[in-house]
C-alpha cells in the first residue's frame, strides 16, 4: 500500500501507504473462540502504495491477461497439481465498523484483497510494477501519445452481463466525480472523460489532456476497478466480475465470496473465501497457529524468525515490498544546501540499518526508489558510509557541528529503530540529531508539511508514478519537497517519448540527479511477510504487495 501520506496502521508503509481487517461473522465452527476480545477492533492497518499512474514498457501491448494458473508469474509456495474445494480464512487487520465494499473506497490491505476477489481492472501491475493487461486485452497509442484505443476481452459480470465500454467510462467517470474521494481519481486526471468516448460495445478511445506514454499503468492504478454501469451501491449484492461472487459482509468482522465459475481467467481452486479480521499481528499469528484461519496478512521480521522452519506454519516473504528511508525537506535549511544531503547519504550504514531496523528481514537501498522495477538504474554504484567525507562536505557547506530534529513515529515497524540507529551513526560525523516522536493518528499527514527530517516509506508502485506523485513542483505528496523546473521538463519529455529504450534513459537521467542531491535517503527494502497454513498452496512468493499476484485467492487451493 502507497506512501503512507494518509492516515493508516502503526505498522506498514504503505504502505503509501504505507489496514483494515474483518473477524468471521461465521458460526463457532468455522471460527472456534472467535470472540471479539480475541480480534479487537482495527488498531493497525496495512499499507498501501499511493495512487497514480504507473510506467509501461510498449505502446501497443496484447495479453492473455495474467498469470498461469496455480502460481501466478512468479515462485510458488507449494507444488503439485492444484485440487478443488474448501474454504480458506484469511485473516487481515481491518478497519471497523465503517467498511465498505465499495471497489473505488479500497485503501487498505483489507480493501484490496476483498475487492480483487469480487472486481477487475483493466490492467493490473506486474512483479516488475509494469502493466499487465487484466480486462483490457490490448491498447494502441496514436503517435502523439494523447489518445489510446482500447479493446475489451470478452468478460461477463457474475450477474451474465458482458463487460462492455460502457461499463469502463461508467466506472471511470464515477470515480473521478468531483464530490467523492475515490482513491484512484487522481490517477485518472490525465484522461478527458468528457471527450473519451465508446466506439463499440468492447472498445474505448481514452482522450488525454497530455501526451502520456504511460497510459496503461493508469488502467493500473490502485483502485480502478471496474464495476456494471449505473452500480453505486456496493455494501448489499456487490457485482462484480471477478474471480469470487458475493455471498455475505459484516463490516469489522466477516466477508465471504464463492467461486465464480464462469470467470474469464478461469475458475477458482476454492469454492469459499472468507476474509476475517485481526487487527493485531498477534492475534492473526495465535490464530493461523491454532487452526482458525489459514493465511495471515503482515507479519512482523520476529514472529518469522520464531516460526520459520518449524513445520506448523509456512513463511511467505515477498521482497522489496516496502521502501524505507528519510525524507529531507529540500527547500529548508540545513537541507536547502545539497552539499548537506550529500553529507547524510555518506553517513547512513544501509546494513546496519536494515539489521537494526527490520531485523535482517530486507536488502539495502541506493538512495533510489523502486529496486528491481522497471526503469530501475542497476549500473550505480552502491553507496557506502563514508564518515570521513561526510565531514568534508558539512565544512564545505558551513554545518560543522550540525544539530537537527529527526520525526519519528510507532506508527510503521521500524521507525523508531531507524531513527535511533541513524542517530548514532551521525554522531559519528559530529551530527547531532535530536529525535521526536509523533503521533501514530497523524504522522502521515503531519511528515509532508512539518519539520526538516523524518523516517518515511512507500509500498509498491511504479517509478513513474513516484516520480509524478512526488517529486514534480506540483505533486501533491512532494514529502522532500523537490521542485526543480527541469527536472518536471525531463518527466513530460519521458512522458512523450514514443520509444520505450529512449523513455528509459531520460528516467535514468532524472534518477541520477537524484542519486547524487535528491531528498530522500532511501536506506532499505523490507519483506512483506505473510503466513499460511501447511495445507495452502500456490501462493505467490515473487510479487510484491499491491500488485496482481498478491492476494490471488484464485489461484490460491488447499491440499
Amino acid at each position: 500500500m502507497h506512501d503512507e501520506t494518509t492516515r493508516r496502521p502503526p505498522s506498514p508503509e504503505h504502505s503509501q501507504d504505507h489496514s483494515r481487517d474483518r473477524f468471521p461473522d461465521s458460526s463457532p465452527d468455522h471460527f472456534p473462540d472467535s470472540s471479539p476480545d480475541r480480534f479487537p477492533g482495527l488498531r493497525r492497518r496495512g499499507f498501501l502504495s499511493a495512487t497514480g499512474a504507473a510506467s509501461l514498457g510498449a505502446l501497443v501491448l496484447a495479453g492473455c491477461g495474467g498469470s498461469d494458473s496455480g502460481a501466478g508469474s512468479g515462485g510458488s509456495k507449494g507444488d503439485g497439481t492444484p485440487k478443488r474445494g474448501g474454504r480458506l480464512r484469511a485473516a487481515f487487520a481491518g478497519g471497523g465498523a465503517s467498511e465498505t465494499l465499495d471497489p473505488h473506497l479500497a485503501n487498505l490491505f483489507a480493501d484490496v484483497a476483498r475487492a480483487k476477489a469480487l472486481f477487475d481492472k483493466l490492467a493490473d501491475y506486474g512483479a516488475d510494477l509494469s502493466a499487465r493487461p487484466r480486462l483490457a486485452e490490448k491498447w494502441e497509442s496514436n503517435r502523439t501519445l494523447d489518445r489510446w484505443q482500447v479493446t475489451l476481452r470478452e468478460a461477463a459480470f457474475h450477474d451474465g452481463r458482458p463487460v462492455t465500454a460502457k461499463d469502463v467510462l461508467h466506472s471511470y467517470r464515477r470515480i473521478a466525480d468531483p464530490k467523492r474521494a475515490f482513491r484512484a481519481k487522481a490517477s485518472l486526471e490525465p484522461i478527458d472523460l468528457k471527450a473519451s468516448r465508446a466506439t463499440g460495445e468492447r472498445s474505448v478511445e481514452f482522450v488525454l489532456k497530455r501526451p502520456t506514454a504511460e497510459f496503461p499503468n493508469i488502467l493500473a492504478a490502485f483502485g480502478a476497478y471496474i464495476v456494471p454501469e449505473n452500480a453505486n451501491e456496493f455494501d448489499r449484492n456487490p457485482i462484480g466480475s471477478g474471480p469470487f461472487r458475493f455471498v455475505s459482509f459484516t463490516p469489522g468482522r466477516s466477508a465471504v465470496f464463492s467461486r465464480n465459475g464462469d470467470y474469464w481467467e478461469g475458475a477458482p481452486h476454492l469454492d469459499e473465501i472468507e476474509f476475517v479480521v485481526a487487527n493485531e499481528e498477534s492475534a492473526r499469528v495465535n490464530a493461523l497457529v491454532g487452526g482458525q484461519v489459514e493465511y495471515a496478512h503482515e507479519l512482523n521480521p520476529a514472529t518469522a524468525r520464531a516460526h520459520e522452519g518449524k513445520g506448523r506454519i509456512e513463511i511467505v516473504r515477498l521482497r522489496g515490498s516496502s521502501m524505507q528511508g528519510f525524507c529531507m525537506k529540500t527547500d529548508r535549511a540545513p537541507f536547502d544546501d545539497k552539499r548537506v544531503r550529500q553529507a547524510f547519504f555518506l553517513i547512513a550504514d544501509r546494513r546496519e540499518l536494515v539489521d537494526g531496523a527490520l531485523s535482517g528481514a530486507g536488502e539495502t537501498g541506493n538512495d533510489l526508489f523502486g529496486k528491481g522495477y522497471e526503469y530501475y538504474p542497476d549500473g550505480l554504484p552502491q553507496r557506502e558510509q563514508d564518515l570521513d567525507r561526510a565531514r568534508a562536505l558539512l565544512k564545505q557547506a558551513g554545518a560543522e557541528n550540525l544539530r537537527v530534529a529527526l520525526d519519528t513515529s510507532a506508527v510503521a515497524a521500524g521507525f523508531t529503530e531507524a531513527a535511533s540507529i541513524f542517530r548514532d551513526q551521525a554522531k559519528k560525523a559530529g551530527v547531532t540529531v535530536d529525535v521526536r516522536m509523533g503521533s501514530k493518528d497523524s504522522y502521515w499527514a503531519d511528515i509532508l508539511d512539518n519539520g526538516t527530517l523524518c523516517c518515511y516509506r512507500s509500498g509498491a508502485m511504479p517509478i513513474e508514478a513516484h516520480i509524478s506523485q512526488r517529486l514534480l513542483t506540483g505533486s501533491t505528496t512532494n514529502a522532500t519537497k523537490w521542485r526543480h523546473k527541469d527536472f518536471d521538463a525531463l518527466y513530460q519529455q519521458a512522458q512523450s517519448t514514443p520509444d520505450r529504450t529512449d523513455r528509459a534513459a531520460v528516467y535514468e537521467r532524472m534518477q541520477r540527479r537524484l542519486y547524487s542531491e535528491g531528498g530522500f535517503l532511501i536506506w532499505g527494502f523490507a519483506d512483506w511477510i505473510i503466513g499460511t497454513a501447511k495445507t495452502v498452496n500456490g501462493v505467490d512468493t515473487e510479487a510484491p504487495a499491491n500488485t496482481l499476484d498478491w492476494a490471488r485467492f484464485d489461484k490460491v487451493w488447499l491440499a
